[in-house]
């Protein structure tokens, strides 16, 4: 048997740049990864995710809210492609609770703060970081937790902090946050899902 048919299978939800969504690709092709990405579910027309994901090998599809809510459309394609594992990588709608409940324990999200600061609703990227910089925060990170029915309410698998200087603004404080992004995500989800499993 070929190694890669062993391999476990990873669905990344994104909606904008894809950052993310392209390190966790990347790391997951590597030869002697366990898991792969066969699969980008992108709610937005010309996000730049989708093209990434195509260059790389990975199928996407662009769904609309509707499709995303609609269970008899949205299950057969996780089926379809063996998905084990979803990742929210910068998705910006709340998931329908029939994945939540399909999937228990192996959806994933990564917030662009410490939690439970600066969750909830309306609370994602840049308005994030300018909540942050707002209330003269000193430090903010990531928190990577596992999906729930309550927006931003799983429970909390990893978090890394980055200090916010006095003079820093919005713009700094997101660079800080992406780096740690780029660093510790694709690993989080590889130990945690991944090995020795």
């Amino acid at each position: 048997m070929k190694m890669e048919s062993a391999k476990r299978r990873i669905a990344v939800f994104a909606s904008g740049n894809g950052s993310n969504a392209e390190n966790i690709i990347r790391y997951f092709q590597r030869p002697d990864s366990g898991a792969e990405v066969t699969l980008v579910v992108c709610n937005r027309v010309g996000a730049p995710v989708i093209d990434k994901a195509r260059r790389l090998g990975v199928h996407a599809e662009v769904l609309t809210r509707e499709q995303i809510n609609d269970e008899s459309h949205m299950m057969p394609l996780l089926l379809d492609h063996r998905v084990d594992v979803i990742v929210l990588a910068g998705f910006l709608l709340m998931l329908p609770t029939f994945i939540i409940r399909s999937f228990p324990d192996a959806v994933v999200n990564i917030h662009p703060s410490l939690l439970p600061k600066f969750g909830g609703k309306g609370m994602y990227g840049r308005h994030v970081h300018e909540a942050v910089v707002k209330a003269r925060e000193t430090e903010t990170g990531i928190t990577i937790h596992l999906v729930s029915e309550v927006c931003d309410g799983g429970e909390v698998i990893f978090q890394a902090s980055v200090p916010v200087d006095v003079s820093d603004t919005p713009d700094d404080v997101e660079a800080k946050v992406h780096e740690l992004e780029s660093r510790h995500f694709a690993e989080v989800i590889d130990d945690y899902f991944f090995r020795n499993k």
